[in-house]
């Protein structure tokens, strides 16, 4: 085995440890909110807005600071600190000072720790890959990831029901560590602006959204997953609400159906590098952007063991479309990007994708708290009519694939199509 695969199998091995933990983490945190803070509809939306806060504050700068910093020690140091920060909540249920304050304060540290930690990892990958790979990796990822959020919440329901929500989050924290020392093994990696010390930042942040903002083909994919962002920030903070108060389900079975995420992402992942071929990455993105819509529209259908089965089938369909749409765009850019700008058009693209998320889930605790979880389920999901019309709306719609570009700004095109 090269090096180079050795440290992609290492970084691989991490993601998957941590990720893991994170499904976990994700049934136990809002679990403990509900079952144990008994924690509203508005706090729940609190608690989902915090988790992603953090790509509205540094997710813009993020970038250029990661592409100051050495790549290894700034991935170990964010899954330490990831750990510690999910370790204080079974110790504060404890010594009995746990609160709904304290889990938002966990959720917004795990959320700065987690932008700085992705866009580096993000960075890492195109490293170790030859170009002609990367889909196929980032499929490979996407289909880990998806097969992590498929047993993740299933384990973190059965522990819940076994242990109760709060033990459960040592799981999480664990991984951290664990992904942490594996990710210490690797080569350690120079800064990849060193040669860009003396840039400042306010400039490299600004290169880095021109380039994004004015692309053709990149500015309306972001706008497109900041639209699907939106709508899952919603479901974020109203799938669990929406689970245990108006269907009265079972903590174990919860996690049951949370897995249903992870089995549309697995099945997306898996197609995802056959549909490309067929369709073209383009294609493939208005695709998956009317699926997405009709399965978030699925969701929140019916009463009794039907909601369930629409639950499930409905997080299926809406995870499949996104994780096909989310591997084509990223792909495109990591092969599209010049590779001094590569972390800083990842940071601003998940600064305003990712940052919809927080606005998301804010917003649903609102209006949930006003027509019911349900209800606010039917307002999200129709709202993903957004990104449907984004892409239909811009020149993607004439292009086969997102590598096109030389085609796309040629009048051609639009003739030939």
């Amino acid at each position: 085995m090269t090096g180079a695969a050795r440290s992609f199998w290492t970084y691989w091995s991490a993601s998957a440890t941590s990720n893991l933990g994170s499904a976990v983490g994700a049934v136990a945190l809002p679990l403990t909110a509900i079952t144990v803070l008994d924690a509203s509809p508005f706090e729940m939306g609190l608690i989902a807005a915090a988790s992603y806060a953090a790509w509205l504050v540094i997710g813009l700068p993020a970038g250029a600071l990661v592409a100051r910093l050495p790549l290894r020690g700034t991935q170990v140091t964010m899954d330490l600190a990831r750990a510690l920060a999910v370790a204080s909540v079974p110790v504060a249920w404890w010594l009995d000072r746990l609160s709904i304050a304290q889990l938002v304060v966990v959720a917004l540290v795990l959320s700065f720790a987690n932008v700085v930690f992705d866009v580096a990892n993000s960075t890492f990958l195109p490293a170790v890959v030859p170009k002609e790979q990367l889909h196929e990796r980032n499929s490979l990822m996407s289909a880990t990831f998806a097969t992590t959020q498929l047993g993740g919440p299933s384990i973190g329901g059965l522990a819940i029901q076994l242990l109760g929500a709060v033990p459960t989050l040592l799981v999480n924290a664990v991984s951290y560590l664990l992904s942490g020392i594996l990710l210490r093994t690797l080569p350690s990696r120079p800064p990849a602006a060193a040669g860009a010390d003396r840039v400042p930042m306010r400039q490299m942040i600004g290169e880095g959204w021109r380039f994004v903002t004015r692309h053709p083909v990149m500015a309306p994919c972001m706008w497109a997953a900041t639209a699907v962002n939106f709508v899952c920030g919603a479901q974020m903070a109203l799938f669990a609400l929406y689970l245990v108060r108006d269907l009265d389900t079972p903590a174990a079975f919860v996690g049951f159906l949370l897995a249903a995420e992870g089995v549309g992402s697995l099945v997306g992942a898996a197609l995802s590098p056959r549909i490309v071929r067929t369709l073209g990455s383009a294609r493939a993105c208005v695709a998956s952007s009317v699926v997405s819509l009709i399965g978030g529209a699925l969701i929140p259908v019916g009463t009794g063991w039907v909601a369930w089965v629409c639950f499930a089938l409905g997080n299926i369909i809406f995870a499949g479309g996104v994780v096909i749409f989310s591997t084509a765009t990223r792909t495109y850019r990591q092969q599209a990007s010049p590779p001094e700008m590569l972390s800083r058009v990842m940071a601003t693209v998940r600064f305003v994708s990712w940052g919809a998320i927080p606005v998301g889930g804010l917003v649903a605790g609102l209006v949930a708290t006003w027509i019911g979880a349900r209800w606010a389920l039917v307002v999200f999901g129709a709202l993903g009519v957004v990104q449907v019309a984004v892409v239909f709306a811009s020149r993607i719609r004439l292009l086969r694939d997102l590598t096109d570009l030389d085609e796309l700004l040629t009048p051609a095109v639009a003739s030939h199509s």
